[in-house]
């Protein structure tokens, strides 16, 4: 059930810095499946496996919503200002991290606090986040100039602003692992292999038309590519660099998210719902059907509890063992 918002805060630095589900015959099913109302066009999702909380952006009302999932309730709206878009967790340092496009900056904040932590320049045009917990370090490509800033989570400052391969950078994933992160150029169909020990995009690997978001599952280093101009995604091989296999979808994906503890994917490519893809076999497992156009997808590597933004009607749907 929808929950009241209970405070309010802002964070000016960044402006001045720069219910159950319809089961169609044939498809999964989810024990539990809850809309929550958060107001506004919320737009990316991510959660933090330690607090199970969830942070949602809305670009056009320049917030952070936090949610709680076990309440069903909003539990904060952060003022962050500018037009935010992507959203990524640190649950090892403890942060949270918000892209500021308009003003090329990632704002950090406190995960358990919310206080703002400092206020980064990532270049401009910076609205895609990945994060190496391992290194503390926050990858941000940039939707308008297709640069890839490198930021230390430690001191919060500008490590590196490596120049794109591409004009256009819309999406990024991170093998930490590998030390390898993965970025989505829509104008060119292809994901840009960057390698973190040499500073250097060394890589251009051709995927579907429109690819727009990566994943990247940790220990099999397989790349999750979602195609938002085709009825398909993309499977990327880690060793040779590329596209080995594709999965048909119902429907164009725009966002995926990958379980890291059972290499599963969730995407927002089925019919009017999600998809749930074996990343393993790479055959497609379940699908889910909200009755709605789903937006950003995010997975708890906690409780594998899923979550999706529902742009037009304001909510989040929270989804449990689907």
């Amino acid at each position: 059930m929808p929950g009241r918002r209970i405070r309010r805060r802002t964070l000016f630095a960044l402006v001045t810095a720069g219910a159950g589900a319809l089961a169609l015959p044939g498809s999964a099913r989810a024990a539990d499946v809850r809309s929550i109302d958060v107001g506004g066009a919320p737009a990316a999702v991510a959660v933090n496996p330690v607090t199970g909380l969830g942070y949602v952006t809305d670009s056009e009302a320049g917030t952070v919503t936090v949610v709680d999932p076990r309440s069903a309730s909003v539990g904060e709206v952060i003022d962050i200002g500018g037009r935010p878009a992507d959203v990524a967790v640190d649950s090892r340092a403890g942060r949270i991290y918000v892209a500021n496009p308009p003003g090329g900056t990632v704002v950090a904040f406190d995960s358990r606090t919310h206080d703002l932590v400092s206020v980064i320049g990532a270049g401009a045009g910076a609205s895609a986040l990945a994060v190496d917990e391992q290194a503390n370090r926050v990858y941000a490509a940039s939707g308008g100039t297709g640069t890839l800033a490198v930021l230390d989570g430690v001191s919060c400052t500008l490590a590196a602003l490596v120049p794109g391969p591409k004009p256009s950078l819309t999406g990024i994933g991170v093998d930490p692992g590998r030390k390898l992160a993965y970025c989505a150029s829509t104008a060119t169909d292809s994901v840009e292999v960057f390698s973190i020990d040499l500073g250097k995009f060394v890589a251009s690997v051709k995927v579907g038309r429109n690819p727009t978001a990566v994943a990247v599952h940790n220990a099999s280093g397989t790349v999750y590519v979602a195609n938002s101009g085709i009825h398909h995604m993309s499977i990327v091989d880690a060793t040779t660099h590329a596209e080995r296999k594709t999965v048909l979808l119902r429907s164009e994906a725009s966002s995926l998210t990958v379980h890291q503890g059972t290499n599963t994917v969730y995407t927002n490519g089925g019919q009017n719902g999600l998809s749930r893809v074996d990343g393993t076999a790479g055959t497609l497992s379940g699908e889910l059907s909200l009755g709605v156009n789903p937006g950003d997808v995010a997975v708890d590597q906690r409780t594998r509890t899923v979550w999706v933004t529902d742009p037009l009607h304001g909510r989040v749907f929270v989804v449990r063992d689907f």
